[in-house]
């Protein structure tokens, strides 16, 4: 059960939510841009540190209080709530967890004020689902690290002061690197139009003779594969609490229009078809965040060596699979039901729930598709068997 310390933490977060992101959301969306004091608000309430160590300025929370706030967030913007993500998650957590000293105090410190915001250089054209397949190169030239490539779909792109990319640097052999935004070679191709998330910051990145220092390497050469796998399994965690944020926010739009729709003269929340898909909603909405949770907890005991495996059908990874699976799907079904409740305003733009219906389609798509996630989670299920 979470404490009353968390508690308080999610009351702040959902505050926040409300506040400040909320009653700008149709905005963003229309606009296709965040405003530009969103990410100055979330550091001063230390958000962009959530999984930084205190000593480098960051909260140092747990996974639990990490993505109870990530829910809240997502409940009040998506885009928001996948900046915060990416930039709180894969970025900091990997440079938190292989980061040398130099590269903590370097980095860590600017990412959780928000001076820095980090972006996650991995999917390609032809990787995205399986990271192996990148094909961007990096080689030694002189004394620094020449990067070659072209990364797609990378949120934060255009605000970041960070790119954690990741490189082949041999036929077999991924590493990862901290590339600055601002780095020779670096350039902005693009930015996508997209069908949910319009707000979000999601671009193509061009690496033409990028170059970094031998700094600029994180943990060991040839680490980048198991760096990426690590990061994706955070990621699908964050993900599924994200879907549960948006699909219980369609949740309670679709229940207070309910109870104020009349027909036949009565609202029409005391229809038995409208509270079966209440019900419903609620149902598979909770299953996710719990299943969230628990692959929070599998991560925690697997990172400091208590317990857990990685892989497994009780491992981390296919906990997270699982979770990132049955959070999406119900989001997205939420979504839909809760259009269904509206009926005409529900396909309006100017009403809510159409947009969490756009955003909530994402998640079975971003940080590996739900089909893949089910050969993933069927691959741990044959391993126990035997297979």
């Amino acid at each position: 059960m979470p404490t009353s310390e968390q508690l308080e933490i999610k009351t702040l977060a959902h505050e926040f939510a409300a506040g400040e992101l909320r009653p700008f959301t149709h905005e963003w969306d229309e606009s296709r841009t965040l405003g530009d004091d969103v990410f100055g608000k979330l550091a001063e309430l230390g958000f962009l540190g959530m999984l930084i160590g205190e000593e480098h300025g960051g909260l140092d929370f747990d996974l639990l209080t990490y993505l109870m706030v990530l829910e809240e967030l997502a409940w009040g913007d998506a885009a928001v709530a996948l900046a915060v993500s990416i930039h709180s998650g894969p970025v900091s957590g990997l440079i938190q967890w292989h980061g040398t000293d130099e590269q903590k105090s370097r980095w860590l410190p600017p990412l959780a004020s928000g001076e820095v915001l980090g972006a996650f250089a991995l999917s390609e054209a032809g990787a995205g689902s399986d990271p192996s397949g990148l094909r961007s190169s990096a080689g030694w030239d002189g004394d620094e690290w020449r990067i070659d490539g072209e990364k797609k779909w990378v949120t934060n792109g255009t605000r970041a002061g960070l790119l954690l990319t990741f490189a082949r640097t041999g036929e077999e052999e991924i590493s990862t690197f901290l590339v600055p935004g601002d780095a020779k070679g670096v350039s902005i191709d693009g930015r996508e139009k997209t069908m949910g998330f319009r707000a979000s910051d999601t671009v193509t990145v061009a690496l033409q003779g990028a170059r970094v220092g031998g700094d600029g390497l994180l943990g060991a050469q040839g680490a980048g594969l198991r760096h990426a796998l690590a990061a994706l399994d955070l990621g699908r965690i964050g993900v599924a609490v994200q879907a549960s944020g948006v699909g219980r926010a369609a949740m309670e739009h679709a229940a207070g229009y309910a109870l104020e729709r009349e027909q036949f003269g009565r609202p029409i929340a005391r229809f038995g078809a409208i509270q079966a898909k209440l019900a419903d909603m609620a149902a598979k909405v909770s299953a996710g965040r719990v299943l969230a949770y628990e692959a929070a907890a599998a991560m925690e005991a697997f990172r400091s060596g208590d317990a857990g495996e990685r892989t497994g059908v009780d491992g981390v990874t296919a906990r997270a699979a699982i979770a990132k699976l049955v959070a999406s799907e119900a989001a997205t079904w939420a979504a839909d039901e809760a259009v269904q409740i509206y009926g005409g305003y529900g396909y309006m733009r100017h009403y809510p729930v159409e947009k969490l219906l756009r955003d909530a389609k994402g998640y079975e798509i971003f940080e590996g598709t739900n089909e893949i996630l089910r050969q993933v989670i069927a691959r741990e299920v044959l391993r126990a068997a035997g297979d």
